[in-house]
Parts: C-alpha cells; sequence; structure tokens
C-alpha cells in the first residue's frame, strides 16, 4: 500500500475509532509551540537521572497530566532528531522533565548546564482520562523511568479531590524513582526493597485492601512488558485503566510516521494508530497482548 493510501486508510480509521467515546482517553493537545526555552536548574537524583526544569511559559499553561515534549538537546546537527519526554510536573511558568542518560541524546540532555537555550516543542499528545469514569481512588503504577508523568497526575488529581496510591517497581531499589510522590508501595525483582516480584505482583496482592478506597482507575507508565501484564489483568479484574506508552518519535506531530503502533479496534480487528497524535495515552482494552 503506498503512503497516501495509507493516510487515507488510518484517517478513515481514526475516525470510526473517535466514535467509541468510551475507550478514548483526553485528545491530543491542539496547541502547541516550538519556542526557545531556557533551563534554569539541574538537578541529579540518581547517578543516572536527572530532574531538568525549563522556563517555557506558554507550554506550562497548556500541559495536561500524560502530555509529552520534544526538545532538541543540542543546537547542532547531532542527533539530528529532538527526544521525547513526558511532562514530569508543572510549577507556573516552568517545566521539569525527568530524564535517564540511556544514549547519547538523552546523556547531552542530562548534562545540560543551567542558562543553556534548548528548542522544545509541546504539550504534545493526549492525557489521561480523569473524566470519563467515577473513581474515587487512583492507583498509579509505575515501573523504572515510567515514573516520570506520574508527579504532575498525582498533583492535578489531588487538586480534584482525588486519593491516589502509588505502585512503583524496578529491578532492584536502585531503579526505584519515587521522589515527592505520596503514598507509595514499592517492588522489586530482587526484594531489594519492599514487594519481592513484579508491580503488578504488588497489585495483585494489594487489590483487596484498596477496593475498600471506593471504586478505582489505574494509570500507568512504564516498560512495555509491564504494561502488557498490567492490561491482562486490569481487564481479567474489570478494572478502568490508562496506558502511557513508549516508542521512537521522530517528530511528534504526526508526519513522520515514526511512531506508529498496532492496537485493537473497538469494532473488532486491528488498526494502527500513531502515537504522537493519538497516544500516548490509551485504554487498556486497546492494547493487544
Amino acid at each position: 500500500m503506498n503512503a497516501p493510501d495509507n493516510q487515507k486508510r488510518m484517517r478513515s480509521e481514526q475516525g470510526n475509532y473517535r466514535n467509541e467515546p468510551k475507550l478514548l482517553a483526553h485528545e491530543c493537545s491542539a496547541h502547541y509551540a516550538d519556542i526557545k526555552a531556557t533551563v534554569v536548574q539541574t538537578h541529579r537524583i540518581t547517578s543516572n537521572v536527572s530532574i531538568i526544569t525549563l522556563e517555557c511559559q506558554a507550554i506550562a499553561a497548556t500541559a495536561k497530566p500524560g502530555n509529552f515534549v520534544n526538545i532538541k538537546v543540542k543546537d547542532s546537527t547531532l542527533p539530528l532528531l529532538r527526544r521525547p519526554f513526558s511532562i514530569h510536573n508543572v510549577r507556573g511558568t516552568l517545566i521539569d522533565i525527568m530524564v535517564k542518560s540511556i544514549g547519547p541524546g538523552t546523556t547531552l540532555f542530562s548534562d545540560t548546564t543551567e542558562g543553556t537555550a534548548v528548542m522544545v516543542l509541546g504539550p504534545l499528545g493526549n492525557s489521561f482520562d480523569r473524566t470519563s469514569e467515577e473513581f474515587q481512588t487512583a492507583v498509579l503504577v509505575s515501573g523504572g523511568i515510567g515514573t516520570a508523568p506520574m508527579l504532575f497526575l498525582e498533583k492535578t488529581l489531588a487538586e480534584e479531590g482525588k486519593k491516589t496510591i502509588n505502585l512503583i517497581g524496578g529491578r532492584t531499589k536502585d531503579d526505584l524513582l519515587s521522589q515527592n510522590l505520596s503514598n507509595c508501595r514499592f517492588a522489586t525483582d530482587d526484594g531489594s526493597s519492599g514487594f519481592k516480584g513484579t508491580v503488578v505482583a504488588l497489585l495483585r496482592t494489594e487489590l483487596p485492601a484498596l477496593n475498600n478506597e471506593g471504586p478505582l482507575k489505574i494509570f500507568a507508565c512504564g516498560p512495555n512488558p509491564m504494561l502488557k501484564a498490567l492490561a491482562q489483568f486490569c481487564n481479567e479484574y474489570q478494572l478502568p485503566c490508562d496506558l502511557s506508552l513508549e516508542s521512537v518519535m521522530g517528530c511528534g506531530i504526526g508526519i513522520c510516521y515514526g511512531c506508529s503502533v498496532e492496537v485493537k479496534n473497538p469494532s473488532g480487528g486491528v488498526r494502527t494508530m500513531l502515537l504522537c497524535r493519538e497516544g500516548p495515552v490509551i485504554d487498556a482494552k486497546l492494547l493487544i497482548e
């Protein structure tokens, strides 16, 4: 299939999908800006994870939990592509980005100094759906760097009168990122902190007690295997669940098609979606397990 035909098919499928409001996370941001932002603070919280604070009023004013930004980490052709980062927090005109050094681009950004100017495109993508289901308690499930969007989400939910509980997983205690989060319960593969096992196994153990907190909704971000296991669990127990997926993103606005993923079509079968346009947040019912 050639590119124009493929684009027409995807537009048609996207239109059909939007007729299924119960499965749709909050729509993608229609207003984004590409601005030169100044790094006003950097703070290393572990050996390879930093919080970088940017002054970008236009993005901070419209950002919602679950949105991301695409950042040109260096004013040169290397690396060529921008890097996508979840918005970790919003403080007035400032946004915080949680960055883990896992490659040349993220390492460059982690090592940036205060006063540096970087190009930032955002806010991009959709947001966690906080309104379509009735719930009293939000269970925020994250693994590793998947805690990145959770502080912004927790703050917003608290302002809306929701109780939040964080279940945080990692291979070892060194992988647990819980700074500034509240009501945290931990799971590690090696048992070095909290529950020994996966964070999904921890949720299974905690669920009877969590059910006493009133109607629940799960919000999650982390490695794809964790999200697949969580989707299976939530579908088994009929728990509403939003998943924030990770993908390589070149442009962040649906031009390069680098972030296409296959998901279930609510009307049957499988369809292709662009995470930067219709995600990164999707209903767990749509994830192909």
